[in-house]
């Protein structure tokens, strides 16, 4: 199983920005734990600030991979054309957050990419990313998932 998780701006800042939100563990140090975990899996990694840079990353990876993980920052507020691009592509994608976005500003609580997303998971630091992987795994298994 090929999975590509992408992050969004801001989030290779992980472990220096606002701890008290985002932790203080950097992604690669994390994304080295993930790929130990879970070594029957192939974890690609892209990350960009940049909004067209997402998108064609997305182009990229959205017809040869069994699924994208995307956490899309602030651009999951604002980006239709990344919304556009998630619709547009064949591999299911699962819209994940570090933090509960339900419990911050208002401005975070809409999102443009979850009517066009698998699901969404949430609020569960940096284990929001494993809780995607096991989704994409029990989906593969045969096994029932909610």
């Amino acid at each position: 199983m090929r999975l590509l998780i992408i992050n969004g701006p801001n989030l290779n800042l992980l472990g220096m920005r606002e701890p008290e939100i985002y932790g203080n563990e950097g992604f690669d140090t994390y994304l080295q734990r993930l790929r130990a975990k879970y070594p029957e899996v192939e974890i690609e990694y892209y990350q960009s600030n940049v909004e067209g840079e997402l998108i064609n990353k997305l182009h990229e990876a959205g017809f040869s991979c069994d699924g994208i993980i995307l956490n899309a920052g602030a651009y999951t507020h604002t980006s239709i054309a990344i919304a556009d691009a998630v619709a547009a592509i064949r591999t299911p994608v699962i819209e994940v957050h570090i933090s509960n976005v339900a419990r911050r500003e208002e401005f975070r609580r809409h999102s443009f990419l979850t009517p066009v997303c698998k699901g969404v998971i949430s609020g569960f630091g940096l284990g929001s990313y494993e809780l995607a992987v096991l989704d994409f795994l029990v989906v593969k298994n045969g096994l029932p998932n909610s």
